[in-house]
C-alpha cells in the first residue's frame, strides 16, 4: 500500500456575520437561509472582489460561494425577490470590467469545480463552471485528448469564465474559441429558472425566436467575417441558417454573465498531438511579421503567436535574430514528423532568420516569454505603468499589417506608447498602455484615443474585442462597431432573458461610460509616508499596490516547476492568502471605503498573517509585486505604538538574543530537551508546540575561524582574502556550514577567509517581522562596521540573508551610498566560485540530488551558478521548487503549524521521500534543513557541506 501522507491544509471558513449597511433589510437572512454556500458580507470578502484585472472597481454587497445549481437557483430567486444584482464570477481576471459589481457576487471557483462525466469516445466532458482550465486537460491528456481553447491564464482560468468572454487563446487557429467547443449548457436566470441550451433545440426564454425572425436581414448583414469577433451578443448564431440549426450555445457564449448563471457544461475535446515542434520565425519588424502570419494558415499549425522585441525584457539568447518573432507551434504523431512540419512552415516563411525547437524545456522556456507577457507588458522599459482597455482588438488577419502600423500612429499621435502582441494568425492584437489614468486631463485623453481607436478598428474590418470581452472598457463604443439599430437588438434580446435587469448590469447593453468605476480614483492623491523606498515605483506605495494588475498567477495551485509563488494560496485554495488577494486588500486599505481603518485594518492583518514572506512573488508574478516588503511595511505600521505579538519579540530579535545566549549555549541546550520547560518557553516566545527549539552551536563560527587562523596572521589589505558574511544562522545554530565554505574557498581560490567583524548582521528577522525601523539602526551599525574591502565580493551563505543584503538593505536606506555598495557585492559561494576561480575543478560526486532552491534565492539571486556547479560535480537531478514552509519565522509561530506543513508536503517533503537511496539531500537555507530535520527526519546538507565532504575524500 502507498504510503499515505495528509491532504492539503485548508483552513475552516469563517464568514464575517456582519450584513453590509447597504443590503436591502433582511436580504442576507434571507439568502443564508435558501442556500448551503457560504455568504459573506464582511470587509474582506467584499474587498477582495472590488477588481478584477481591468481598470475597473466596484464595491459588491456581498460574496456568495454556492455549493451546487440548487444554490444558484436560490440564491437568484432571493435577490430577485430583494431587487439585488448579482455578478458571477470565476477566476475573476476579465480585462474589460466584467467580473466586478455591486450587487452579489457569486464565487464559483470554491465548489463548484468537478469534472462531472469525461467520455474519450464521444470526446466530451461535463463539468461545472468552476472548473480550472488545466484541470479539464489534465483529466483529458491520459485519453490523448485536451480541451482547445487555451487562454494564457490556463493554470487559474476557469470554463465559466471562459464561457462568459468566448475566450480563444494561442490554439485558436487550430481549434476555434470557447463558443466552438461547447455543445450544451445548463443556465439559471435571474429569479431562479433553469434551461437547458443544445444546438437546434429551444433557442432561450420566451420571445428569442420572434426577435430572430423579425430581424433577419439585419443580423445577417451586421456582423464583421473574422475569425475573433468577440464583441457583443452572437445572435447571428441563432439565424436558421447557421450550420447545423439555430445555436443558442454559441449565442450565449460571451454574454459576459448578462443572461443566465451557467452551472454546468458538456465541452468538446480535441485530439492532442503526440509530439509538438516550435518554429520561431524572426522578422525586421512588428509589421513584417503580421503580414507574414496569414500565409502561413494553409499549412495548419497550431499556433500562429507574435511578439516585438520592446516586450522582451530579459536578454533573449532563445530567440534567432529579428525586432519581432512568430511562434508557430506544430504537432505530429512523432518528433520527427511534428519537426517536419516545422522545417516546412519555415522553408516558407521567408523570415530574416529562425529555429526549431522540439526539446520541451526548450519550449517551455519560450512560450514563458509569451505567456508572461500579459504582465510583463503592465510596465514600460522605463517602469512607465501600462493599463488595459484596448487589450484585444482584432481584425481580419489579412490587415493586420497595415492595422498595426496605424495603431502605432494613433499611438504616436495621442503621445502614448504600448507594446502589442497577440494571436497574429488571428489577427488578434493585445497591447497595454501608458494612459495616465491618475489624473482629469489623462482620463480624457484615454477617452478620445478609445474612441478614436474604436473607429480605427472598424475601418480594418474589426472587432472592438478579440477574446477578453467588452465589458465596461468597450460596450459604450459598440454603436461604432455595429450601429445603434443592432445594439438596440442587442438591448431587447437581454431583456428576453433577463427582464429585471438583475444580472450584471451595465455591461454589454446599457453600459456604463468607459471612463467611469476607474479604480484609481480612490487611491490618495499623495505618496504614503512609508518606510522603504519603492525605487521601482517612484518610492509611493500606493504606486507598489497598484501593481498587482490582477492577472492571478498567484493563484495557480499546481506547482508551476521551480516556481514559489504563492505557497499560502496553494495549500488553503483562499483568494485572501493569494498575492492578488493580499494586493486588494492593501488597495482598499488606502482607498477606506470597504477598510475603514488603515494601517491597524484587522482584515488585512489577518490576510497577511499567512504571507510566507517567501519573496516568490517578486520573481514569479509578472508584474513584480512583491509581498513580503509590503507585509514588512504594513507591520511596521500596525504595530507601531502598540505591543506586538510575543514571537515578534522572541523570533524577530533572534539575533540579540542568541548573541546574548553564547556563552550558555550548553546549558540552554540542555534546558530545551527538559520538556516542561522547553513547553514554557515556547509559550512565552509564541511559538507552536509542535516544533523543537534548534540546538544552539557551543563554538560559534567566527570564534572557531579566529582560532584556527590565530591573532595576527593575515593582512587585511592583502588582495589574496576572501570576505564571507557571518550571518546569524551559520554563526550560532550551523557554524559547520561556515567552516565548509572555508575549505571549499581556501581550495578553489588559494585565498584566505577573513574573521568577519564584530556585531554585523543583515536585519532579516527585524524585517520578515516589520521592526523597521530597529532594522535599518541595525544596517545602520552594520555598514559602520563592515568594512569592506574594494573589489572584494561578498560571500553569503544564508540565501535569506544574501536577499536581505541584495534588496532590503538599499530599499530601507535609499540615501546611503554604503548600503548600495554592499547590496552590488554580495555573492552565493557558486557565483564567487564561478565568477574567482573559473579553472578550478570542484570534486566529482556523481550521485542522485534532491533539495530545495532557498525560495529567496529563487526570487532575488537566481540559482543559474549552483545548477552549473552541481552538474559539475555530479550532482544530477532538478531541487524542488515551491517553499519549504518553516520560512524563517514563519513555521515557528504559534496558528501556522498546519499550513507550514502543507506548504512542506507541496513539493519538497514528496521529493524527499521519493528519493533514490544514497541521494544527496541539498538545502542551502537553514528554514529548510530545519523543516526537513523536524518533518522527515533528514538531514539535509549545504552545498559547501557537499563539496568540503568531497575535498576531504580526495575525490578528483
Amino acid at each position: 500500500m502507498a504510503e499515505q501522507h495528509r491532504p492539503p491544509y485548508r483552513p475552516p471558513y469563517r464568514p464575517h456575520r456582519r450584513p453590509a449597511a447597504e443590503a436591502p433589510d433582511g436580504f442576507a437572512a434571507a439568502l443564508r437561509s435558501a442556500v448551503r454556500g457560504e455568504a459573506d458580507f464582511g470587509p474582506t470578502a467584499r474587498a477582495l472582489m472590488t477588481m478584477d484585472a481591468s481598470n475597473y472597481r466596484r464595491v459588491p454587497l456581498g460574496v456568495l460561494a454556492p455549493r451546487d445549481a440548487d444554490d444558484i437557483a436560490a440564491a437568484l430567486t432571493v435577490c430577485q425577490e430583494y431587487g439585488v444584482p448579482v455578478v458571477p464570477r470565476g477566476g475573476g481576471t476579465s480585462i474589460a470590467g466584467q467580473a466586478t459589481g455591486t450587487g452579489l457576487v457569486l464565487d464559483l471557483t470554491r465548489h463548484l469545480r468537478s469534472i462531472l462525466a469525461l467520455d474519450p469516445a464521444a470526446r466530451t466532458a461535463t463539468v461545472q463552471p468552476g472548473v480550472i482550465l488545466d484541470d479539464l486537460r489534465a483529466a483529458a491528456a491520459p485519453h490523448g485528448l485536451t480541451f482547445g481553447p487555451d487562454p494564457s491564464t490556463h493554470s487559474r482560468c476557469t470554463l465559466g469564465g471562459m464561457i462568459g468572454n468566448n475566450s480563444c487563446g494561442a490554439h485558436s487557429v487550430a481549434w476555434g474559441t470557447t463558443a466552438d467547443n461547447v455543445r450544451a449548457l445548463e443556465v439559471v436566470r435571474y429569479g431562479g429558472e433553469a434551461l437547458r441550451l443544445e444546438q437546434g433545440r429551444v433557442l432561450g426564454p420566451h420571445g428569442v425566436r420572434e426577435l430572430i425572425d423579425a430581424h433577419l436581414a439585419l443580423l445577417r448583414t451586421g456582423y464583421p467575417d473574422l475569425p475573433r469577433r468577440i464583441s457583443g451578443y452572437a445572435l447571428d448564431a441563432l439565424l436558421p441558417e447557421h450550420p447545423g440549426g439555430p445555436d443558442p450555445v454559441r449565442a450565449f457564449c460571451g454574454s459576459e454573465g448578462t443572461l443566465a448563471v451557467v452551472t454546468e457544461a458538456t465541452v468538446r475535446l480535441v485530439e492532442a498531438p503526440r509530439a509538438r515542434a516550435l518554429a520561431v520565425l524572426g522578422y525586421a519588424d512588428e509589421s513584417a511579421a503580421a503580414e507574414a502570419a496569414p500565409g502561413l494558415l494553409p499549412y495548419r499549425p497550431l499556433t500562429v503567436e507574435g511578439m516585438a522585441a520592446d516586450l522582451v525584457r530579459e536578454p533573449a539568447g532563445l530567440l534567432p535574430r529579428g525586432a519581432a518573432w512568430l511562434f508557430v507551434e506544430t504537432g505530429g504523431a512523432t518528433p520527427a514528423e511534428a519537426r517536419a512540419h516545422a522545417e516546412r512552415i519555415l522553408r516558407a516563411a521567408d523570415a530574416v532568420d529562425a529555429a526549431v525547437v522540439t526539446d520541451p524545456a526548450g519550449q517551455r522556456a519560450l512560450w514563458r516569454i509569451r505567456e508572461d507577457a500579459a504582465g510583463t507588458s503592465t510596465r514600460m522599459p522605463d517602469g512607465t505603468e501600462a493599463w488595459p482597455g484596448w487589450e484585444d482588438c482584432a481584425v481580419p488577419p489579412a490587415r493586420l499589417g497595415p492595422y498595426l502600423r496605424d495603431f502605432r500612429a494613433l499611438l504616436a499621435q495621442h503621445g502614448l506608447r504600448g507594446t502589442p502582441y497577440g494571436h497574429f494568425g488571428d489577427g488578434c492584437i493585445h497591447v497595454r498602455i501608458d494612459f495616465d489614468l491618475l489624473t482629469p486631463a489623462g482620463v480624457s485623453r484615454f477617452r478620445r484615443f478609445s474612441e478614436e481607436l474604436a473607429d480605427l478598428v472598424v475601418a480594418h474590418g474589426g472587432s472592438l474585442s478579440g477574446e477578453h470581452g467588452d465589458g465596461q472598457a468597450r460596450a459604450e463604443l459598440l454603436p461604432r462597431m455595429y450601429g445603434d439599430e443592432l445594439v438596440g437588438l442587442f438591448g431587447r434580446f437581454k431583456d428576453l432573458w433577463d427582464p429585471d435587469g438583475g444580472l450584471n448590469p451595465g455591461m454589454l447593453t446599457r453600459p456604463a461610460p468607459l471612463d467611469t468605476n476607474l479604480r484609481f480614483e480612490v487611491l490618495p492623491k499623495r505618496p504614503v509616508d512609508v518606510a522603504f523606498g519603492y525605487p521601482q515605483d517612484g518610492g509611493d506605495f500606493a504606486g507598489a499596490v497598484r501593481r498587482c494588475v490582477g492577472v492571478a498567477k498567484c493563484r495557480t495551485e499546481t506547482a508551476p516547476g521551480a516556481g514559489v509563488m504563492c505557497p499560502s494560496y496553494r495549500v488553503t485554495g483562499e483568494e485572501a492568502h493569494s498575492t492578488r488577494g493580499r494586493a486588494r486588500l492593501l488597495h482598499e486599505m488606502l482607498a477606506g471605503e470597504v477598510i475603514t481603518d488603515g494601517w491597524r485594518s484587522t482584515e488585512v492583518r489577518d490576510a497577511l498573517d499567512l504571507c510566507l514572506s517567501c519573496k516568490g512573488c517578486r520573481s514569479d508574478c509578472p508584474v513584480g509585486v512583491d509581498m513580503a516588503t509590503y507585509k514588512a511595511e504594513f507591520l511596521h505600521h500596525h504595530y507601531r505604538g502598540r505591543l506586538r505579538p510575543a514571537a515578534h519579540y522572541a523570533l524577530g530579535r533572534l539575533p540579540r538574543w542568541l548573541r546574548l545566549a553564547r556563552p550558555f549555549a550548553g546549558l540552554l541546550n540542555a534546558l530545551a530537551r527538559v520538556r516542561p520547560l522547553a513547553g514554557l518557553a515556547k509559550r512565552l516566545a509564541g511559538i507552536t508546540p509542535e516544533r523543537a527549539i534548534p540546538e544552539l552551536a557551543t563554538e560559534t563560527y567566527s570564534r572557531w575561524l579566529r582560532g584556527r587562523q590565530g591573532k595576527g596572521t593575515h593582512v587585511v589589505s592583502s588582495s589574496r582574502v576572501v570576505q564571507v558574511w557571518a550571518d546569524t544562522f551559520t554563526e550560532h545554530l550551523s557554524p559547520q556550514v561556515g567552516r565548509a565554505a572555508v575549505r571549499v574557498l581556501e581550495e578553489a581560490t588559494g585565498r584566505t577567509v577573513l574573521p568577519p567583524p564584530r556585531g554585523v548582521c543583515c536585519g532579516l528577522t527585524y524585517v520578515s517581522t516589520g521592526q523597521l525601523d530597529r532594522a535599518r539602526a541595525v544596517m545602520r551599525r552594520t555598514l559602520d562596521r563592515i568594512g569592506l574591502l574594494p573589489g572584494h565580493p561578498l560571500v553569503v551563505l544564508e540565501p535569506s540573508c544574501a536577499a536581505t543584503l541584495r534588496t532590503d538593505l538599499p530599499e530601507l536606506l535609499p540615501d546611503d551610498p554604503r548600503a548600495h555598495e554592499l547590496a552590488s557585492s554580495v555573492r552565493t559561494l557558486a557565483q564567487y566560485l564561478e565568477e574567482y576561480a573559473p579553472d578550478w575543478t570542484p570534486p566529482r560526486l556523481d550521485r542522485p540530488a534532491v533539495g530545495q532552491t532557498h525560495c529567496h534565492q529563487h526570487a532575488v539571486l537566481g540559482d543559474a551558478a549552483e545548477r552549473r556547479l552541481r552538474e559539475r560535480m555530479g550532482l544530477t537531478g532538478e531541487l524542488s521548487g515551491g517553499c519549504c514552509g518553516l520560512a524563517g519565522n514563519f513555521g515557528f509561530e504559534k496558528g501556522h503549524w498546519e499550513v507550514s506543513v502543507a506548504c512542506a508536503e507541496e513539493q519538497l517533503l514528496p521529493a524527499v521521500r521519493g528519493a533514490e537511496p544514497g541521494a544527496e539531500v541539498l538545502a542551502d537555507g537553514f528554514s529548510c534543513r530545519t523543516q526537513l530535520d523536524q518533518l522527515a527526519g533528514r538531514r539535509a546538507r549545504h552545498l559547501a557541506e557537499v563539496i568540503a565532504e568531497g575535498l576531504e575524500d580526495g575525490r578528483p
